[in-house]
Parts: C-alpha cells; structure tokens; sequence
C-alpha cells in the first residue's frame, strides 16, 4: 500500500478512537421442533459449532427508542466507529477505521462494500432471517477492470449466526439470523465477532453464535476424499472410452468381413471364401475371450443404447410398472424441492400458507410414494424368482435334506451377491461425492445447511455400505434419503430367505404364506403400538414426525413389499390372464382410487387424533400397497384402461431405468444448486414449480452418466461371472 494510504489509516484510526465499557454476559435459548421438515425453515435448530455465549450490550442510546426504531438500524455500519477500540488486532482496527471513514464521506469503494453487507430489509416477521447481503459483489468490488475506484486493501465476506429475541410481542420464539458482512480481511474471526458483540440492543436477547469466513480454508485438490473418487471416476471414464473404442473397432472389423463374404458370394471366389472365414473364426474367438467380455461390459455405447431403448418390451413383462415409478420418483422430487425452497426463501411465512391449501397434502404424504417402490421390489422379485426356478425344482427333490440346505444357501448367496454388486456402486460413489460436496458447500456458502453429511458420512458410511443405516438415529445419518435403500435391501433378504422355500411345494408355500401373514400383522401391531406411546398424531405441517421411532423403520414400511411379493405370486400362477366381470373392475377402481385419494387428501387442517393415527400410520402403508396391486393386476390383465395407457406408454421404459440413479443423486443436485446461490429466494408456488423441472430434467441428465458408469457395467460384469 502506499505511504498516503498508511497515514490515512493511521489519521482516521486516532479521530475516530470512542470506548464503551459494557461486557456480554449469556442466555439460554429453547427449540421449538425436532421435525427434520423444520430444519428447513432455519427457526431454532441446533448450531453444532461454538458456543452461544456472548451477549450483545445493553442499548444505552436516546431514551424513547422503540424496538422496531433500533430493530430496523441493527447492525448499520455507520455505527460502528464507537468500537474501533475493542478489536484486538491492530491492522484491523486501521482498516476499518480507514473503511469507516471513506464510507461517511461517500467513497465509492466504501458504498459499495457496505452495500454488499447484510442488514434489515424487511419481512423479518414473515420469515425472512437472511440479512445476507451479496459476497459476489463483495469481491466484485476489488474488481479494478469493472470499478474505477477500488479498496486500499483487500476485503473478506463474513457469515455470522446471530440468535434474537425482541421481545415476547414481536418474537414469541427465538429467532436465528444469518447475517453477511463485507469487511476488510485483515480482520480475523475474533475482530468481526467483537465488533458485532458492542452492538446496542433493546432485544431481551441478542447473542453470536458464531462467524465464518465465505470461503473457508477448504481445499479440494488437497482433500484425500476428493483424489479417492475423482480417481476412481477417471478411471472409469478411462475404461469406458477404451471399451467403447474396442466395441467400434470390432463392429468394423465384422463389417468389412460381411461385405467381403458378400463380394466372395456373388464372384464366387475361393481365396477370399478362406479369408473371410478365417477372420471370422478370429472374431467370434475374441467375443469369446472373457477379458474381453469384461472389458465390453463398460462400452458407453452398448449400455446407453440398452438404457434409452424403447423397444416393445416381452408380453411377459409387467409395462404398467415404468409408469409407477416414473411417477413415484417425480413426487418424491417434488416434495423435497419444496424442502429445497423453503430452505433458503426470505418469505418462510409462505410455507404456514401453502400448507392451508388443501392440495399441499399432496406434497405432505409423497411418503407413499416410497411405498410404490417397495410394492414394485416385492411384486419383481417374486415374479423373477418363480418363473426362472420352477423349472428347477424337480431336480433338487430328489437331493437329500442336508444337500437341499447346501443349494439353497447358496442360492441364497448368489441372490443377496448379486443384488449387493449390482446397487452398491453407484451408490459408493454418490455418497462419496455427497460428502465432497457437502463438504464444498458448508466451505463456500453464505448459507449454513443443517444437513451435516460432511461429518456424519466421514465417521458411518460403513452403515450404509451394509445397508443397516436405518437403524441409527437419524443425527447420525449419512445421505438421509439413503434409508429406502436401506429398507429394500432388509426386505429383499427376507426375500431371498423366503421365496427359495416356498418355491419347493404346496407345503412349504402354505409355510411361506402363514409366515407373511405373521409378518405383516406382527408390523401392524409394532408400528401402532409406538405411534400410541409417542402421542404420534399424522399432520400436514409434520410429515416426518416420529422419524426415529417410526419413519424410515422396516416395522412400517414393510407392509407394501409383502403385498408386492403376494401379487408377484399371483401373477405367475395366472401367468398375467384373468377374467373378471365389469361390476368386479368397477368395484375394484373405485375402493384402489378412494384408498389412494384417502390416504394422500384425507388428514385435513387438523390432522387425526392420536387413536386414528395410530391406525392411520400402521394400516396406511400396507393399503397404499393394495392400492397399487389392483392397478397392477387390472393393467397387466386387460382392464386398466386409459391408466394402463398412461403407466405402459414406452416413452417411460428409459426413465424407469433411471430411477434408482434419479432417487440417489437428486437431493445432492438440489443441495449444490441451491446453496450455491448468493443469496435468499423470495417465494412463490410458480417458482417452486419451476425449480421442480429443472431438479427432474438434471436428475435424469446425471441418472443417465451414473447408470453408464457404474450400474450398467454392475448388471454386465455379473451376467458374464454367472454365465
């Protein structure tokens, strides 16, 4: 810096020099819900960082101010001269004597820093608790090809949570704000919070939380997390370039081969016959090779052609399904989208608006959306299993009981392998880039997510590896949303212990069905049973009440999978034909469609009592599972109608492959779209839609790579394994 500008710090730093005496002292501050929907509105949850302990002084000003006068000119740098001295650096203290000064004599650089610097703007009362500001403009400002004057040193932007109690009139609970400064970066984390600690306050409370810098230290190029998956997904890249460059290769080569065999028949030439065939023999020796197989298996092109086909598929398949779960995985990323948006708008009042509507409880019970995925597992499973093992069965009645056991065991391995290799993946990779970014995010955003997965997937992601994560609380969750995968894989191995006998003979079927009937009730029961003893009572504005106890447990979700394995029993028995009569399919519509319209519309403003809860939340499940089985079987049978239309249209079967990628990678989408923004959104159900698009379309767009890179080579190395 030049000699004028250190006189200047120097000069205005001992004009400016006034002392207040008073000292902070503490509070103690109250939550008003533990609901992990509420985290979103940024109202009194948890800061797992420093300590509240630092109380902002007593307002000493003119008498006759009233709190909504001090309120409105909180934090108002031009205020802040009178505390110079308590900061503790010194260059600091210089600097922003220097800044303070330029911005009462209207410097340009000075409004602009200033202007970049959160404060009171206004919907405080409805919601609005991001007095951010904006850090682009704040490094901006330095900018000396976009600004004609520029600092005499550099600036930093600063995030501080701030909790604040006016009174108990105007803020009946506590209030957090997120408050973004743009001040000099010379002064470290202790000066800024100094300076906001000797703010004049007539609140009954007022404390800092804490304050970080905007960005943080965090590197990415030195994280080892980082360098563990980009390598793996180069690595991936690599191989799959070089498969798809072999598989070109090779279809050229047989190419050329046809034409000269063609040329050969028609000119009736002996040389080329032998050449021809030769080179043949060569190429189906290499399709042969197994390294070569395994190789193929990562071709781009192969893969992407079999993921977008919309060829007809076999009367045996099931088409309405594609539907269902295109549908399904579209509301799960409705509803969190609208978590996603009522997570950094300024106008949170809007959520208590939206949720009076009484079409919100279509965003509020998308938990039954999950339940279509479990029936489809079970009812797939079941049908897969039967039709590929009945022919087998004869064969192993005439083993011993002890070699019975022997296959079935392994029988049993080699489903749960197969199943494991298949998903997981895909999914390590996902959770190991949800923890980068998250990790990115919670360095270089103004926002502070309450979703810590940084912390939780670097201590517990062997949970979800072993697919047991929805056991543990759900403070200790790595990739929250991974508990449907959890769920399906604990049901798919009652499954795989299940379906192995009961495919031996009526005796042990009648074994198998008694078994299921027992496992259903003993859900119902368990499930009542726990919403009764926590007062559970099924509202709109709480749709993951009970989360611990009751959401995300396999005793309640159970219910649709064990319908969806019954269902893929009676499929193959009738072997997808039925005839029933047209009172039999209007009667059957009419209790799917009021089951299903009932379960979603029918909680009300004031949700149920605690009794019809109990039976709402333990029956519900398993009767959005019977719901779903009647359209099934009406659509695979002949009487679906214009539904069977809509769920089997073939534009569907490439997104219903892309679901299980869509369902992993969305919510990581939705975190790094939205909280790299620089600022708050102000809300409005058109936006929120719109928002919905872009989240399904870029889910499907990263579903796609995903299920190129990792799943489809998964399902391609095992069938050259087993084969």
């Amino acid at each position: 810096m030049s000699v004028v500008g250190h006189l200047l710090r120097a000069t205005t730093f001992a004009i400016m020099m006034i002392e207040i005496g008073s000292e902070p002292t503490t509070a103690k501050y109250t939550y008003n819900s533990s609901d992990i929907s509420y985290l979103s509105n940024g109202i009194q949850f948890p800061v797992f960082s420093e300590r509240s302990d630092n109380l902002i002084v007593e307002y000493n000003g003119a008498e006759g101010v009233s709190e909504m006068k001090w309120f409105a000119g909180l934090y108002d740098q031009h205020n802040w001269f009178d505390r110079l001295d308590k900061i503790p650096e010194k260059t600091c203290k210089e600097d922003m004597a220097v800044y303070l000064f330029n911005l009462l004599n209207g410097t340009s650089w000075a409004a602009k820093a200033y202007d970049s610097s959160g404060r009171y703007s206004g919907q405080f009362f409805f919601g609005n608790d991001y007095w951010l500001g904006s850090m682009s403009l704040c490094y901006e400002l330095q900018n000396p090809h976009t600004n004609s004057e520029v600092p005499p040193f550099d600036f930093q932007f600063y995030v501080a949570k701030i909790r604040i109690n006016i009174n108990a009139n105007l803020t009946p609970v506590t209030r957090q704000l997120n408050l973004g400064q743009c001040l000099p970066k010379s002064c470290k984390i202790s000066d800024v919070k100094t300076i906001l600690i000797y703010e004049k306050s007539r609140a009954s409370s007022v404390s800092i939380v804490n304050v970080r810098r905007v960005p943080g230290d965090y590197s990415l190029l030195t994280d080892v997390k980082v360098q563990i998956v980009g390598g793996c997904g180069l690595a991936t890249v690599f191989i799959i370039i070089v498969a798809s460059v072999v598989e070109v290769s090779l279809k050229n080569r047989r190419n050329k081969i046809g034409h000269k065999d063609v040329e050969f028949q028609n000119n009736n030439i002996d040389g080329g016959s032998k050449e021809a065939v030769v080179k043949s023999q060569e190429i189906e020796k290499q399709k042969n090779n197994i390294i070569l197989r395994l190789l193929l298996s990562f071709s781009a092109l192969t893969n992407g052609r079999k993921i977008m086909s919309v060829e007809r598929i076999s009367q045996d398949a099931i088409g309405c399904i594609h539907g269902l779960r295109f549908f399904s995985i579209t509301w799960i990323i409705l509803v969190h989208t609208y978590l996603e948006v009522f997570a950094i708008g300024r106008n949170k009042s809007l959520r208590t608006v939206t949720e009076r509507g009484f079409m919100y409880q279509t965003i509020s019970n998308a938990t039954f959306s999950v339940d279509t995925f479990f029936f489809i597992s079970g009812l797939l499973v079941t049908l897969i299993f039967f039709r590929t093992d009945n022919k087998k069965i004869k064969s192993i009645k005439q083993l011993s009981g002890l070699e019975i056991f022997g296959v079935e065991l392994r029988k049993f391995t080699v489903m749960v392998f197969y199943r494991f290799v298949r998903l997981t993946p895909a999914y390590l990779f996902v959770l190991g880039a949800n923890e980068i970014i998250m990790r990115y995010i919670h360095n270089n955003s103004v926002f502070s997510p309450a979703i810590l997965d940084h912390v939780t997937c670097d201590v517990y992601w062997w949970r979800n590896i072993l697919y047991i994560n929805n056991f543990f609380p759900q403070a200790e969750f790595c990739m929250i949303w991974s508990w449907y995968m959890a769920n399906d894989t604990q049901f798919f191995i009652i499954a795989a212990i299940l379906l192995p006998i009961a495919v031996r003979g009526y005796k042990h079927l009648k074994f198998v069905a008694i078994f299921i009937a027992l496992l259903m009730l003993l859900s119902w029961i368990t499930t009542f049973l726990i919403a009764m003893r926590n007062d559970y009572v099924a509202r709109v504005e709480e749709p993951f009440a009970l989360f611990d106890q009751l959401y995300d447990k396999p005793w309640m979700r159970v219910g649709s999978y064990l319908v969806g394995i019954i269902i893929g029993y009676l499929l193959f028995k009738i072997n997808c034909q039925l005839t029933l009569k047209p009172m039999t399919v209007v009667f059957g519509w009419t209790c799917a469609l009021t089951c299903l319209g009932t379960l979603v519309y029918g909680l009300g403003k004031e949700g149920l009592t605690v009794p019809a809860s109990a039976f709402y939340v333990a029956l519900g499940h398993t009767a959005w599972g019977l719901a779903i089985a009647w359209i099934t079987v009406a659509c695979c049978t002949g009487y679906g109608g214009p539904f069977n239309c809509i769920f089997s249209c073939k534009l569907f079967l490439p997104l219903s492959r892309l679901t299980y990628g869509a369902y992993l990678v969305h919510p990581v989408i939705m975190c790094l779209t939205s909280f790299a923004l620089d600022g708050s959104l102000q809300l409005h159900n058109v936006m929120t839609i719109v928002i919905f698009f872009g989240n399904v379309v870029v889910s499907f767009m990263c579903a796609f790579l995903i299920s190129v890179a990792f799943e489809a080579p998964a399902v391609n190395l095992l069938k050259v394994i087993f084969n």
